[in-house]
């Protein structure tokens, strides 16, 4: 069994959020418990149906993936997540070793791919790879209508006009329009925005996301960013 944890912590970027989809708990959790130790947050899940549905309220800066597990498989979780706009970078870890079946999973949108048994600096290298990777998918401009934010030069305009906004009004935002449609509760926010730090509270998500409104919005337009009542928030398109 590969000991994950004789590692340094020169090998991975630091604060990275990952989710391991594996249904070997043993080896979830060695690379859980390594990661961890690295200062990672980091979440591990073995059925296929249970990782979709976790990769719909959780964005991950990596996400590593057995093909072989409960329920849904692998490639199948792959294939739907790309397919509902996911950009997450993906690395397959898998026993299965024929180069079809590799040549498969990379088509389906994995962006790398290290079968089992493998050395753990290999490993290692892979992800620091991913995780200084921009988003395959994503590239750095996004856009909602007249709204630009430009992730690379950390700015943002509207028709034209730039906005300026402060770090966690621009992290809100970046993570709203990565996630247009869909709605979001405070807690889903803080996990995914406020996850390391003591600051965070609904209240806070609230006061912030009162600032980004005042600072996006057209007047008298709706509101970019909808309250769903009970329930969060939405970044509408339509």
């Amino acid at each position: 069994m590969v000991d994950l944890r004789l590692l340094g912590c020169e090998y991975l970027l630091c604060m990275s959020r990952m989710l391991i989809v594996e249904d070997d708990e043993e080896l979830a959790t060695i690379i859980k418990d390594w990661l961890a130790i690295q200062k990672h947050a980091v979440e591990t899940v073995a059925d296929g149906d249970d990782a979709l549905q976790m990769l719909s309220t959780t964005c991950y800066d990596v996400i590593i993936l057995d093909l072989t597990l409960q329920g849904m498989g692998g490639l199948t979780v792959l294939k739907e997540f790309r397919a509902r706009g996911g950009v997450t970078p993906v690395l397959i870890l898998t026993g299965r070793k024929a180069v079809s079946e590799k040549e498969e999973g990379l088509d389906a949108g994995a962006d790398d791919y290290l079968t089992k048994p493998f050395d753990h600096r290999e490993l290692a290298a892979r992800l620091r790879a991913l995780l200084r990777r921009p988003a395959l998918y994503s590239g750095d401009s996004l856009e909602i209508g007249d709204l630009v934010l430009d992730t690379a030069q950390h700015k943002v305009s509207r028709a034209d006009e730039e906005i300026k906004l402060l770090p966690r009004e621009f992290d809100v935002l970046e993570f709203f329009m990565r996630n247009p449609d869909r709605v979001f509760s405070s807690e889903a926010l803080l996990r995914n925005i406020w996850s390391s730090e003591s600051d965070g509270s609904d209240d806070a998500v609230r006061s912030c996301i009162k600032r980004l409104r005042r600072k996006i919005d057209v007047e008298g337009r709706p509101s970019l960013i909808s309250s769903i009542y009970g329930v969060g928030y939405e970044l509408k398109t339509r």
